[in-house]
């Protein structure tokens, strides 16, 4: 079940990029379309903005050779591919083709998301008030932009926990320390989703409840 809901959500994801792509490409089924490297090669020239070499044909030598390319340009970018191998792609291994499309979603896809929501806390409010004193407000907005610079320092995965950690701290006291034990009582992900849609869930009332009534009421609502 869990391995089924996966390679739906990366196919999906993976189309959701494909479709811009020139010209624009389709995955039907992520385990087998993989194996001929070209989709792969497309992917990664959409998420990268840069051109890849690869072979034209079809045959086992071909196929091989554009996914040694795609490997090798994951790994010039400094990721890393733990125990993910060309014959095991080929071979359309569920487990080898599954973690290699979320080392993917999470270098370029994550790790982009949580930069532009860092980004955002750095433009001015339009509900700011105009009478503030403009030295005080360039102060402010010096400290934001050296903040941000330092979080680019750290992984997406420190990025994103710091986000989420500051979500939460609008309410008090809902403390995320970590992306493990933080999150089982289900208060997180509410008290996120209060910090981005206001009125949607009753932090007071959730507090009360269990963890397993918290996490279903999160889910449900996003």
């Amino acid at each position: 079940q869990r391995e089924f809901t996966q390679k739906k959500t990366f196919t999906s994801w993976i189309n959701s990029v494909l479709a811009k792509h020139t010209p624009p490409s389709v995955i039907s089924d992520l385990y087998t379309d993989i194996q001929q490297g070209h989709l792969l090669l497309d992917l990664l020239e959409v998420l990268s903005g840069q051109h890849l070499p690869r072979e034209k044909g079809f045959n086992t030598f071909q196929c091989r050779s554009n996914i040694e390319n795609a490997l090798t340009f994951l790994k010039s970018r400094s990721l890393k591919l733990i125990n993910i191998h060309v014959a095991d792609i080929i071979e359309g291994k569920p487990s080898i083709v599954l973690g290699l499309i979320w080392t993917i979603i999470f270098h370029f896809h994550i790790e982009e998301l949580a930069r532009t929501l860092a980004c955002t806390y750095n433009q001015p409010s339009l509900d700011c008030p105009s009478a503030v004193d403009s030295s005080a407000k360039a102060s402010r907005s010096a400290k934001k932009s050296a903040k941000i610079k330092e979080r680019w320092k750290m992984s997406a995965t420190k990025a994103l926990l710091l986000w989420a950690k500051e979500q939460c701290s609008v309410h008090g006291s809902i403390n995320v320390t970590d992306f493990k034990s933080s999150w089982r009582s289900g208060l997180a992900f509410l008290a996120i989703i209060q910090t981005l849609r206001p009125g949607l869930v009753d932090l007071e009332k959730a507090k009360a409840r269990s963890n397993k009534e918290n996490l279903k009421e999160a889910f449900r609502i996003a």
